[in-house]
């Protein structure tokens, strides 16, 4: 049996009150939680996009499914996020061939763009409004690194066929991106941004049409490794053929063995209050999403009803500060001084996951269990590409998730106690960097 999920300090069942996006999304009535005994073929713990991606995949191919969730669908990172669908990993493809090999890094990249392909037809096929807009802005913010960029645009349409990155000279990203801060930077064409919550919850009235059956409220205490899997909540208990462990940042210690390989870290995002149409012009006139190049990066982007979402700044506890507005402004303020004056309406927290590799973990625990996890801030696509692949693997065609399930699994030093406080002495360094 394995042990229990540790709830953060958000309150259960509830969406975080102060998320700009709870505010602009119409959310689903509620599931009831899982009473009394349930036999399914597959069982799926979390329903973000990994649990909500395979249960519509494998709901289409006529299997049986249940997911349970230990709070609301789209509850954590999915529905909290920055809302970037970027193209790669979180290792560049330089970095990823170096590694291992041309063949192995090309498979790599092409499931990556793959899974923004699946994103967007997901999107189209079920009418998913989700604030969808192409483009994403890659800002350099150290003069030395904007050579090596353009570097990489060149290298990815020599060796890639990718031909969706523009290099961006200073004066080129300053027609883009009104602020002082950068020296240039790559706008990938091939990207995207949307509305994470809109999203998350588009897949799940997906699911829900082809037969998924969703139980919130519905923690999971403990499963067994038999067969079939026994999982247990606190007032159930469900039977099923295949268990999906789609829990990221929130496993705990449901299953130790990935715990100690998959760590939980919070960041922060804000939402200015609405800005005219001027103001707009004056920050990002042609609305990409941005991203930089700090170690501990600066994500941002124009919301549908214009508004600047910002988010930076991280901490590595399962705490949320009390001011979130206070932790963030000073770095939305260093790119935009411009607006000093404006108020910030929404600011709110959310978990996401990190491996020691940053690349993520795709495993197979028994035959029958799988979980993928870690994602490293490339969650909105991978986690939807990794719901088809694990479908793909139930149905005997495992290819495909292989190529992610060799990519290696690094322990933390210290393992799930000493992780910690190794990672904020790790972060502080980088952050710290950062300054330099």
């Amino acid at each position: 049996m394995r042990g229990s999920f540790l709830f953060h300090n958000d309150l259960r069942g509830h969406y975080p009150a102060q998320s700009y996006y709870t505010a602009t999304t119409p959310l689903l009535s509620p599931f009831p939680p899982l009473a009394g005994e349930c036999h399914a073929d597959i069982g799926i713990v979390g329903a973000g996009y990994t649990g909500l991606s395979a249960a519509l995949h494998l709901a289409q191919a006529g299997f049986k499914v249940v997911v349970l969730e230990a709070h609301r669908v789209g509850w954590g990172a999915s529905g909290r996020n920055g809302g970037q669908l970027g193209s790669g990993l979180n290792k560049n493809q330089w970095q990823l061939e170096k590694q291992f090999g041309l063949t192995h890094a090309r498979a790599l990249w092409d499931l990556s763009i793959e899974a923004i392909e699946l994103c967007q037809a997901l999107i189209q096929q079920h009418q998913i409004e989700c604030d969808l807009q192409a483009g994403i802005i890659y800002a350099c913010h150290r003069k030395r690194y904007l050579a090596e960029l353009h570097a990489y645009a060149e290298k990815m349409q020599r060796d890639y066929n990718y031909d969706k990155l523009e290099p961006l000279s200073r004066a080129d990203l300053h027609t883009k991106l009104k602020s002082p801060t950068y020296y240039g930077g790559l706008l990938n064409h091939g990207a995207a941004h949307l509305h994470p919550l809109k999203y998350a919850l588009g897949l799940a009235q997906a699911a829900q049409q082809a037969g998924v059956q969703f139980y919130e409220n519905s923690p999971v205490l403990s499963y067994s490794a038999n067969q079939p899997v026994v999982v247990k909540t606190e007032r159930g208990e469900l039977n099923c053929k295949f268990l999906v462990l789609a829990c990221n940042g929130y496993l705990d210690q449901l299953e130790p063995s990935i715990a100690a390989r998959v760590m939980p870290i919070n960041n922060y995002i804000v939402a200015t209050e609405s800005l005219s149409s001027a103001q707009i012009q004056a920050l990002i006139p042609e609305r990409q999403a941005v991203a930089d190049t700090r170690f501990v990066v600066n994500y941002f982007r124009i919301s549908a009803d214009q508004r600047l979402l910002f988010g930076g700044g991280e901490s590595y506890s399962f705490r949320f500060p009390t001011d979130i507005r206070a932790l963030v402004r000073p770095r939305l303020l260093q790119v935009f001084p411009q607006l000093n004056k404006v108020n910030l309406d929404y600011a709110w927290g959310g978990t996401l996951a990190i491996t020691m590799s940053r690349l993520p973990n795709f495993s197979r625990l028994r035959p029958n269990i799988f979980s993928v996890s870690g994602y490293s801030g490339h969650g909105i696509a991978l986690a939807t590409l990794a719901g088809k692949l694990i479908a793909e693997s139930i149905q005997g065609q495992d290819s495909r998730f292989s190529i992610f399930e060799a990519l290696p699994k690094p322990l933390f030093p210290g393992g799930t106690w000493l992780r910690w406080p190794l990672l904020v002495t790790a972060m502080l360094y980088y952050s710290l960097r950062d300054r330099l």
